[in-house]
């Protein structure tokens, strides 16, 4: 009982962290060393990324008129709409940079190097200080993107190259790197959200299934009844947080995130050099 509480938990900051830009790495960190399952290495490794299918699936639900490209108005055959065909060949076209890393092996690499309290605390607030200059330079600003339609091949390609910085390395927030790349080539905060919730569609689906291919399929019961909860409640939490987070950029920007990002950024750090955590 008390590990399906700790796949809650586990579960519950995946589908928070994931759609904020706050890194869920950062977040995976600390709350591994105080929350440990009881499993093994490879297990661990493999649930935190798996969980997030749960959280993808939120964004096909969610989403699902604005991607799905054929309709079915009537018996008869379907109607393609074809801005959502090219919304998905510039979805392709932004995760070719993240996919040459993973193709290359290099996030393997990075992730050895990288993963780490001091590493990530880094990233988390340096781009935590990004969300606040971009956001302040950008005040009062029109956007020059507002809608999905207006988004660019060269557009959705400079994008991914900020997505490929998520990919080399960890604490950099995939969601937080793209909204900040959008963002400083003039994307409205709505357009950079939503393009950026479209990218992690394939993006973690091959994540999940490289991850899922490496561990096996060999589960014990525990370790399935695990990941099955976590994956749930991923799903559960990220509809909520989609929800709000749209709703909330409608209003807001994006600094009191950065803000978030630099405090974070500063306890991992604290953790990491005290011993708390590993550094």
């Amino acid at each position: 009982m008390l590990e399906i509480l700790k796949a809650i938990l586990f579960g519950i900051v995946e589908g928070i962290t994931e759609w904020l830009p706050v890194s869920s790495t950062g977040h995976m960190i600390i709350l591994d060393e105080f929350i440990k399952l009881n499993c093994t290495p490879e297990f661990l490794e493999m649930f935190l990324v798996v969980i997030q299918l749960g959280a993808i699936l939120a964004v096909i639900i969610l989403f699902w008129n604005k991607i799905f490209p054929f309709q079915f108005k009537d018996k008869s055959k379907p109607v393609i709409e074809m801005n959502k065909i090219m919304l998905w060949f510039k979805i392709v076209v932004a995760c070719i940079p993240a996919g040459m890393v993973v193709v290359l092996g290099l996030d393997e690499v990075c992730e050895e190097k990288f993963y780490h309290a001091v590493p990530v605390a880094i990233a988390l607030i340096v781009f935590g200080i990004a969300f606040i200059i971009i956001e302040r330079r950008n005040k009062g600003k029109e956007a020059q993107v507002n809608s999905l339609e207006e988004i660019t091949f060269k557009t959705a390609l400079i994008i991914g190259m900020f997505q490929l910085i998520a990919a080399l390395f960890p604490g950099t927030s995939r969601s937080g790197a793209t909204i900040v790349g959008a963002l400083l080539i003039g994307v409205s905060r709505t357009v950079s959200s939503e393009f950026t919730f479209f990218l992690a569609i394939p993006v973690m689906l091959g994540a999940s299934l490289l991850k899922m291919l490496k561990f096996g399929f060999a589960f014990t019961g525990m370790e399935l009844t695990i990941l099955g909860v976590g994956t749930v409640v991923a799903f559960a939490v990220s509809v909520i947080v989609i929800k709000f987070l749209m709703d909330y950029i409608k209003k807001h920007d994006f600094q009191v995130f950065g803000w978030y990002r630099i405090v974070l950024g500063a306890i991992v750090i604290l953790l990491g050099v005290t011993g708390v955590i590993a550094a």
